[in-house]
């Protein structure tokens, strides 16, 4: 089932709806990971955009967009952005990164002011994946 079929612009699903429909407990384990680490909470959004149309969660400290969570039937993407900055830190951490990842940063080019990294979260080494990638985006206090 697709997720925006679900839930259209008019019905905001509950943060329940979507751990159900995601139904993988990778999902529950980065929303805590974020939300203990940076003491923040999700923003419900609703993204008309084609590439991932539907309710997504938005993870913000301070200005800084840390990632974004769209829900997937059996799974999630992490969308995480990194900008030139976070660059040359995130090629030295890529030789110890799931090959996945190695991959979708060879293949994703730079635009709009950095590399957008549509991560599907399919297993525990991407979810450490995605951690890091995190927190190489924004340092933990």
């Amino acid at each position: 089932m697709e997720w925006s079929l679900s839930f259209e612009q008019d019905h905001e699903p509950t943060l329940a709806e979507m751990i159900n429909f995601v139904n993988n407990p990778l999902w529950v384990d980065l929303q805590n990971f974020i939300e203990t680490t940076y003491h923040i909470q999700p923003v419900m959004n609703y993204s008309r955009c084609l590439a991932q149309r539907g309710w997504n969660l938005k993870y913000r400290k301070s200005s800084k967009s840390l990632c974004v969570l769209y829900p997937m039937d059996g799974y999630f993407i992490a969308l995480v952005v990194i900008g030139n900055k976070e660059l040359n830190e995130t090629e030295a951490y890529l030789p110890q990164a799931s090959p996945e990842i190695q991959a979708l940063f060879k293949r994703t080019p730079f635009a709009a002011g950095g590399r957008w990294l549509m991560i599907p979260v399919t297993s525990e080494r991407i979810l450490d994946d995605v951690k890091n990638l995190i927190q190489i985006r924004v340092r933990p206090k």
